[in-house]
């Protein structure tokens, strides 16, 4: 088996496709209201499903987390210590959500966190100083 890509189900598909797209930049593949969105960032594949239509196809119903959650993040990294802090400021200001400010941890990664408009942690991080 081989990676493919990820994906994440959504309630808000415009407002999370203009989100990645917007202010994390990625790629977008298809029409924001679509059920389905393919966007790729750095050559990976990234998913976003409605979740009412995804639970439309299979026939079954989901319990999905709210507000900020820890289910897993999104790693993004970035050249070095300073455009950790230039990252941050830069996404906060169009819209991200602050959960951690960049901070530089034990293990000598300088990281931090936002969130994304349904509470999906991402990360963006660096080990160059």
């Amino acid at each position: 088996m081989k990676l493919d890509g990820f994906g994440i189900f959504v309630k808000d598909m415009a407002t999370m496709v203009r989100f990645y797209r917007d202010i994390l930049n990625f790629e977008i593949r298809e029409d924001e209201n679509a059920s389905n969105v393919y966007l790729v960032k750095d050559g990976t594949l990234f998913l976003l499903y409605r979740r009412t239509d995804f639970e439309k196809m299979i026939n079954r119903t989901f319990e999905y987390a709210s507000g900020i959650n820890g289910h897993y993040e999104i790693a993004l990294s970035v050249d070095n210590y300073e455009a950790v802090d230039l990252t941050f400021k830069e996404v906060v200001s169009k819209g991200a959500t602050p959960v951690l400010e960049p901070t530089t941890e034990p293990w000598g990664q300088r990281t931090c966190y936002i969130s994304d408009p349904e509470g999906n942690l991402i990360e963006i991080g660096s080990f160059n100083k």
